[in-house]
């Protein structure tokens, strides 16, 4: 049981380093965050990048690379294919986002010819340590499935319960979210709930405990599942979190960090290797968890 994200960190260091490529490595913020984690040796680095605009970064910041390796490429799609490329053939074993959009990272993750393919959903999973919540508790997916069907939701489960897996939580709980904690025909988010248990139940969904559908105050709140008469393995104790939509579970996401002032670390699922997607707007700290949580893995 994960307690504290600065385990992952821990859990890093234990290991063989693991190496992160950059890919368009010429962002202040991305390369502030991988200096960070080098520096804590959390992560060996590549940079692919514009190596003249890396080094005015550096030289505005006082940033020192001078341990990293450097790939010079100005242009965004080739800088993201050869990363790509070098985590293909184990060059690398993290990818990270720099200056370039989303949908150019995930071309290249996606390409048929030497991308990352896994045939599995490219999904976002968060971990948040919150002060109310007696372990880290996970939520997917925030980032990248606007509106997930069935099979893709089984996609989801399936990458999030494997790292959690990976980080040594053999069995988690997994709550499958909805408003309501019984089976509503009219409520698509608890007739789906209903079948994934079930799928669970019979063993087509591996190495977890899945129940739902449950309410947020059901599946992280025991007395609320005990006033309710709830009897379940995951209520009041998930590990993680399963929203319906994109909707929901960003909501869910920006509450936790906004209101309930919880600390970080996500990561994006379904390739061949852990993927890095921190924003602008994540702090310093939620950027190295998340670099942690990609380099926790054995």
């Amino acid at each position: 049981m994960l307690k504290n994200l600065s385990e992952l960190h821990d859990m890093a260091r234990r290991h063989t380093r693991k190496k992160l490529v950059l890919a368009a490595a010429h962002d202040g913020n991305a390369l502030g965050a991988v200096i960070n984690a080098s520096q804590k040796e959390i992560i060996d680095v590549i940079l692919v990048g514009d190596q003249k605009k890396i080094g005015k970064i550096c030289r505005e910041n006082g940033f020192d690379t001078g341990s990293f390796q450097m790939i010079d490429e100005s242009d965004n799609a080739l800088a993201a294919t050869k990363a790509v490329k070098m985590v293909r053939e184990g060059e690398a074993d993290i990818l990270m986002k720099g200056n370039l959009g989303t949908a150019t990272l995930l071309k290249a993750v996606l390409n048929k010819e030497y991308g990352l393919r896994t045939g599995e959903l490219i999904s976002h999973l968060a971990l948040f340590e919150v002060e109310a919540y007696h372990k880290i508790i996970g939520l997917t997916d925030a980032a990248m499935n606007i509106a997930p069907d069935l099979n893709g939701k089984v996609s989801l489960i399936k990458n999030a319960v494997g790292y959690m897996n990976k980080l040594g939580v053999s069995s988690p709980k997994v709550a499958l979210l909805s408003a309501v904690e019984t089976v509503n025909p009219d409520m698509k988010s608890s007739m789906e709930a209903c079948a994934l248990a079930k799928m669970g139940d019979r063993g087509q969904i591996k190495n977890c405990v899945i129940d739902g559908p449950l309410a947020f105050d059901n599946a992280v709140s025991r007395k609320s599942a005990d006033l309710k008469g709830i009897e379940s393995p995951v209520a009041g104790d998930a590990d993680i979190l399963v929203g319906d939509d994109i909707d929901a579970s960003n909501g869910l996401y920006k509450a936790f960090i906004y209101f309930a002032k919880a600390k970080c670390a996500a990561v994006i699922l379904g390739a061949a290797a852990p993927i890095v997607l921190t924003s602008r707007a994540d702090t310093d700290e939620t950027k190295l968890n998340s670099i942690a949580l990609a380099a926790a893995i054995k």
